[in-house]
């Protein structure tokens, strides 16, 4: 499972090289996540309406290697928006993905963009 990790790396609008589709702004929970897959990998989406902000990372928890992140609980830490994860409370910034707890678990972030009622996510691939 460790090479899994590998697989994600974080893309930033600047290292974006291709935006894909992945639905419409209704396929998607309301200040909640959902899962999408893109060639090998899983990415969990979130639509946060209380701040009008859409958010992308790895589905993927590095604490015990689990496809959970898209069924955690989201909200801010600071003004810093996060998720937790559901098994154990890992809880990762969504903006860089840094562990908000001070360990060295990290996780892939991903830019979003709304165009038309429809969500793109940035990759590099």
């Amino acid at each position: 499972m460790e090479e899994l990790l590998n697989h994600y790396k974080t893309v930033t609008p600047e290292n974006t090289t291709n935006w894909v589709k992945v639905g419409t702004t209704q396929d998607f929970p309301e200040n909640g996540g959902a899962c999408i897959k893109h060639n090998n990998r899983q990415i969990a989406v979130y639509n946060f309406t209380l701040t009008s902000s859409w958010y992308a990372c790895q589905n993927l928890c590095p604490h015990k290697l689990e496809m959970v992140l898209s069924r955690g609980m989201i909200g801010d830490s600071q003004g810093i928006p996060k998720v937790a994860c559901p098994l154990h409370k890992k809880t990762f910034s969504l903006q860089d993905g840094s562990n908000l707890n001070g360990e060295d678990y990290k996780i892939a972030v991903y830019p979003v963009k709304i165009e038309d009622n429809m969500v793109y996510i940035g990759f590099s691939d």
